[in-house]
């Protein structure tokens, strides 16, 4: 494949280093304003980098989209002349795949909502096709997404809001949970080392084994809860806080300011 990128910033460097490490890729080039960035990646991954749309992207298989959201139609207006017929892969959040296909004229195109455990190649991306992507295509699609984690897709592009809220924008929860973590730990007495390494090993840990178990986080929450200790304390008083209510309002609060956003960009 022949991959041209719009954007340079920190997510589309994260699928160069993964395409690059996979070997899933003729050639790739990034378009990138700022000289100071492209030369930093073109030091790091080898790709070449342009400061201006031009001719150059006419023989790109597929154009990844990797600028904020309120450039999007900008970007898209300086690179559609040069374009032939690529595979439109967008990974920016709130841009409706439709909106795209508007502003480009095309409908090959794929819309992603990865999240920022790609950059370090344990990512999960939600995607949606458009109708003009061909099976062949779709692959490529994985191809790229799949460097940096797990793909998983949608017929109905709808459904990414709801992604943006869970996994797009569900590491910020993680973080802050292991924020409250370590201030307890600090509150007790522990050292910020100590606090840091006990609250992230927990959450790393506690990942891996119910990504490895077939069963519920709810059967091994239980396990871990023996009656009248002080897992059961800890949640006792998490139940009278609601916190779980409470991150389930957040959950949807975040898919409403998804469809918010796509109707504002939407234009």
């Amino acid at each position: 494949m022949n991959i041209a990128f719009i954007g340079g910033g920190n997510m589309a460097a994260a699928l160069i280093g993964g395409m690059k490490r996979a070997g899933a890729v003729d050639s790739i080039a990034v378009l990138e304003i700022d000289a100071a960035r492209g030369k930093q990646l073109t030091d790091q991954h080898g790709v070449v980098t342009h400061g201006a749309a031009g001719a150059w992207l006419g023989g790109s298989d597929v154009v990844v989209l990797a600028v904020k959201p309120q450039q999007m139609h900008g970007a898209v207006d300086v690179i559609r002349p040069f374009l032939g017929r690529p595979l439109v892969l967008s990974i920016a959040a709130g841009v409706r795949a439709s909106t795209l296909a508007r502003w480009l004229g095309s409908d090959v195109i794929v819309r992603t909502m990865p999240n920022t455990p790609a950059l370090i190649g344990a990512g999960i991306t939600g995607a949606a096709a458009l109708g003009g992507v061909s099976s062949e295509q779709r692959a490529a699609a994985e191809r790229i997404l799949g460097a940096v984690g797990e793909v998983v897709w949608f017929e109905d592009e709808s459904m990414l809001d709801p992604v943006t809220a869970v996994s797009g924008s569900g590491p910020a929860y993680v973080f802050f949970f292991i924020e409250a973590m370590q201030q307890a730990a600090l509150e007790m007495g522990l050292n910020e080392e100590q606090a840091r390494r006990l609250a992230v090993q927990t959450f790393l840990g506690a990942a891996r084994l119910a990504a490895a178990s077939p069963e519920p986080a709810s059967v091994l929450r239980e396990r871990v809860t023996s009656k009248g200790g002080t897992t059961a304390a800890a949640l006792a008083s998490l139940d009278a806080d609601q916190v779980k209510a409470g991150i389930v309002r957040a959950l949807h609060a975040a898919n409403a300011r998804a469809r918010e956003l796509g109707d504002e960009l939407d234009r």
